[in-house]
């Protein structure tokens, strides 16, 4: 917040700031819109559908900030949540509600990527940790006052208020961060070259790994033989994709920059994937309204943040590799002990106690890999690799969330929705406590995996960026 810095730092806090409050209340409305669109069975596709359209748009806005800078990619991107925050709060059905999702995810994937390049050109490095602190800080407010305002407005006025009301929210971002963006961070890194024309054999791929994402979600959701050829097209799609896009070496965990890239997708997408589904349990099963439920993950937003607060103190990066294992410890054990509010008998309340060390553990592993993803990338491919880092994690939440939302189907919850709006919130509500353990347990198991991974993310050899490949 030095002079140098501090119109800079103000305007991308903001942006992260709506983006963390976009999350919290459109996390908290979900199950509403879901029941009352009559598409509780597509829930899943919900998240998913953004996680799909932006590995797309990661891909594009690395290309894009590469080439002339990340102001383009950033200004398109935030219009492009806005739309499709609109379109889904004026959907009628369920299918153009997941449409206008997939718009938001398209955006989504602009914005987080040119953030990145951003901290990467304007920050020296040894303020990268501490800006990248002040991200996960940013979600603080929005998670204790996310779920109160969106479950208010749900209650009273309806879900599709939520959606509309926050796109007026992206006004005070544009004024006060793209000015300064573009003093300090816009334009290609070599000014004099030439700009460089996009990758179209990158883009092709991102177009693949988009649709693939898309045709295995689709296959996840509909149980029958014949998803198995969206499933093989979409695998097949996806297979080329990801090996063209991420570093190599990426799912063999090689120490280093693949370390790094796998880690964030196995961190982001286990966890993610258990979340989306909290709500939903506690609306369904233990009666909670909207807002309660939503408030179930209040505290997450501020041991998140000291989780981050931690991993960017200097005397902490010594010691990153343990923090980083420790961290997923505290993610499996937090989605592993979730499901235990099915139980009658334990308290409600438990859950967000519970849910805040799986973020406290979340802060000590997001935080280091976006640091350790911009040590290990020289300036000229800040985004290409920022993109590769975003694409794990946004692959894995589709890729986890079609397992997790399959598992879910099988097990009843598409009948979740139906039955609740006939018991009421006040009741009991159905019991399928197997289809909300079918996630949970699954994506503990993946979360350990990534306990694993965090090992080997210190470099003891030069590792190609995604950049400097082929295939």
């Amino acid at each position: 917040m030095g002079a140098a810095h501090r119109t800079l730092s103000i305007g991308i806090i903001s942006v992260i700031f709506i983006i963390a409050f976009e999350a919290t209340a459109v996390g908290t409305a979900m199950p509403v819109a879901a029941r009352e669109l009559d598409g509780i069975a597509l829930y899943a596709f919900a998240f998913s559908s953004y996680f799909t359209t932006s590995l797309f748009g990661m891909v594009l806005a690395g290309q894009w900030s590469d080439r002339s800078g990340p102001l383009g990619a950033l200004t398109v991107g935030i219009g492009g949540v806005a739309a499709g925050l609109l379109f889904s709060g004026t959907a009628a059905s369920m299918w153009v509600f997941v449409l206008g999702r997939a718009v938001q995810g398209l955006g989504g994937g602009l914005v987080i990527v040119a953030l990145y390049v951003v901290v990467g050109r304007a920050y020296e490095e040894r303020l990268r940790p501490v800006i990248m602190a002040a991200f996960a800080a940013s979600w603080v407010v929005p998670s204790i006052v996310g779920p109160l305002i969106s479950g208010t407005v749900t209650e009273h006025l309806g879900w599709r208020w939520v959606f509309l009301g926050i796109p007026a929210m992206v006004i005070v971002p544009l004024l006060v961060a793209l000015p300064e963006i573009r003093r300090s961070a816009g334009g290609p890194v070599d000014k004099d070259a030439a700009p460089q024309p996009f990758d179209r054999r990158r883009i092709r791929l991102a177009f693949g790994i988009s649709l693939g994402a898309g045709l295995l979600q689709y296959a996840a959701q509909d149980l029958r033989w014949l998803s198995l050829v969206p499933a093989l097209v979409g695998t097949a799609l996806l297979v080329p994709a990801v090996r063209g896009l991420l570093p190599r070496g990426t799912y063999l965990a090689r120490r280093g920059l693949p370390a790094v890239v796998l880690l964030r997708g196995v961190a982001a997408g286990a966890f993610i994937a258990a979340e989306s589904f909290v709500p939903l349990m506690l609306v369904t099963q233990r009666g909670l309204s909207p807002t309660l439920a939503g408030f179930s993950l209040a505290l997450g937003g501020a041991t998140w943040a000291l989780g981050s607060w931690v991993q960017s103190k200097a005397r902490a990066v010594p010691h990153r590799e343990r923090l980083m294992v420790a961290g997923m410890l505290l993610v499996a054990f937090s989605v592993a002990a979730a499901p235990a509010v099915l139980i009658e008998a334990v308290p409600v309340w438990t859950l967000a106690v519970v849910w805040g060390f799986g973020c406290l553990g979340m802060g000590l592993v997001i935080g280091p890999t976006s640091v350790l993803l911009l040590q290990l990338s020289p300036p000229q491919e800040a985004g290409a690799n920022s993109a590769a880092l975003q694409i794990s994690d946004a692959l894995a939440n589709v890729v986890l969330l079609a397992i997790g939302g399959a598992a879910f189907a099988a097990l009843g919850g598409g009948s979740v929705g139906a039955a609740h709006a006939v018991t009421g919130a006040a009741g009991a509500g159905p019991s399928h406590p197997g289809a909300f353990v079918a996630v949970f347990l699954p994506m503990a198991a993946v979360a350990l995996v990534g306990a694993w991974v965090a090992t080997r993310v210190a470099t003891t050899e030069p590792t190609p960026s995604p950049a400097a490949k082929t295939g």
